[in-house]
């Protein structure tokens, strides 16, 4: 479980870094372009460091209050959704067995 949120964590960053490489090369051809200047690029680059840091951040803080799960845990979620237990499908295949041989018992008195 805890893999499988270090991964979560890792895309996340991953795609923050992949989006701010975007945003990066769009801010430079607006300045090639002149629809913005370049201080106006600098800041736009340096808002969206400080906004990628920011998110970062967020979701790491967020990443470590999560707590794995314990086997108290597991037990109410699978009760919440109501899942058969062990114990409940054991006696549905006794009283199917039991069935089934009241069904053979009558096809072999025809």
């Amino acid at each position: 479980m805890k893999n499988e949120l270090k991964n979560i964590f890792l895309a996340g960053i991953g795609s923050a870094a992949v989006t701010y490489e975007k945003a990066s090369k769009l801010v430079g051809d607006l300045v090639e372009k002149g629809k913005i200047t370049v201080e106006e690029g600098k800041e736009l680059s340096e808002e969206l460091k400080r906004n990628i840091k920011s998110t970062t951040e967020n979701v790491k803080s967020k990443a470590e209050e999560i707590k794995p799960l314990t086997k108290q845990d597991i037990k109410e979620l699978l009760e919440e959704v109501n899942f058969a237990t062990k114990d409940e499908i054991k006696v549905l295949n006794e009283k199917i067995s039991g069935l089934e041989q009241k069904v053979k018992s009558l096809n072999s008195d025809k």
